[in-house]
């Protein structure tokens, strides 16, 4: 992707305008977006705006700016940017600050003059500068049922937690944190063995149905009024998730593992240490690895084996947990390799005992 496609600085920027957006009758709306998960919004905003009866159009898209991702450690656009230059829209009107409080965005964005913002998953805050600016102020989807899980890792948070339900709201933005009314929301029972990159698709998608059914009444200001306010006394939070987050420990229930390993999957993943007996050389090693999928067994019990040994049952390394049921751990990632199953990996052990890792006993391999 060259520089004249879309990472000139607001410096040179002037005011964008479009013959479309000159002359057209359609409200001017502008959408806000960044991950892989957005682009779900933007589609449906982009398909719903080229209606010829459609009562809007998107006037612009900001997203983050480009990043260094993969391995060649290029200079690549977000996939929201990346999408909406797939499908065609003018480079020049996909704005990438780094801040969405800088005078220059500011003025830009002043020049639209949009009626609406939508956000979707943008990663930056807003502040009171920018909801000022559009005359119906900026729509928010949420990833959980506010104000429940209000922050930035609503999904994962809430997998955590091991919820059984969890939904997607559409909510004017406000200065505090995912506080503003409530317009409408959708609720959905969550399938005990569904990951967060998977639940944080499928609400995302969801919410650009209810958005696209929202507008009408959003657009003519209706919404505004029927919104409505969050009970703050049921306002729990989500906060990020830090890396240090990712170690499982054994000693912690297995349900509690388990919904770890599909909160954190994705980023940053769960870690686990266990140790390599080679009885042969008297030798014990620490591997470390990534785990990938795990599953619960109720009717099986960590009784039934030594309190630290890790056997292999069918199809599933077997982890003792607290409590007594055990973790099934069905695919694991040793670093720099690919995601093997747990047969895979077990027959690479080549019948060496493996058994959890201790810290307070094997503190001197770490």
């Amino acid at each position: 992707m060259t520089s004249s496609l879309m990472f000139r600085r607001f410096s040179c920027f002037h005011s964008p305008s479009s013959p479309s957006s000159l002359f057209s009758k359609k409200k001017p709306l502008v959408f806000l977006g960044s991950p892989q998960v957005s682009t779900a919004v933007l589609d449906a905003l982009l398909n719903a705006s080229s209606s010829a009866d459609a009562a809007f159009e998107v006037a612009a898209i900001v997203t983050q700016p480009p990043s260094r991702r993969d391995r060649g450690r290029k200079l690549m656009p977000s996939p929201v940017a990346q999408y909406a230059l797939d499908k065609g829209f003018s480079s020049d009107l996909i704005l990438t600050p780094e801040r969405a409080g800088e005078d220059t965005f500011l003025s830009t964005l002043k020049a639209l003059q949009p009626e609406l913002c939508i956000t979707a998953a943008y990663g930056n805050i807003l502040p009171t500068e920018f909801l000022n600016i559009p005359a119906l102020g900026t729509v928010n989807i949420h990833p959980s049922l506010l104000p429940l899980y209000r922050g930035a890792a609503p999904v994962q948070r809430a997998l955590q937690d091991g919820v059984k339900e969890t939904g997607v709201s559409l909510a004017f933005t406000v200065r505090a944190l995912d506080a503003g009314p409530v317009i409408a929301s959708e609720k959905f029972e969550v399938d005990e063995h569904i990951k967060a990159p998977d639940l944080l698709a499928l609400l995302f998608l969801e919410g650009s149905k209810l958005l696209i059914r929202e507008l009408p009444s959003i657009l003519d200001g209706s919404a505004e009024k029927k919104a409505q306010p969050q009970d703050e006394s049921k306002a729990t939070k989500a906060p990020k998730i830090a890396p240090d987050e990712a170690w499982l420990s054994f000693d912690q229930e297995a349900y509690v593992l388990h919904n770890k390993v599909r909160a954190f999957a994705g980023w940053p993943g769960t870690r686990a240490k266990i140790v390599i007996v080679d009885e042969k050389s008297g030798r014990d090693d620490i591997l470390e690895f990534k785990i990938i999928t795990t599953r619960l067994n109720i009717n099986c019990s960590s009784q039934e084996t030594q309190a630290d040994e890790i056997r292999f049952v069918k199809d599933a390394l077997v982890f003792p947990c607290g409590g007594t049921t055990p973790l099934e751990v069905l695919e694991v990632q040793l670093p720099g390799k690919k995601v093997v199953n747990a047969s895979a990996f077990w027959n690479g052990m080549q019948g060496k005992k493996l058994k959890k890792f201790d810290a307070s006993k094997h503190f001197l391999h770490v």
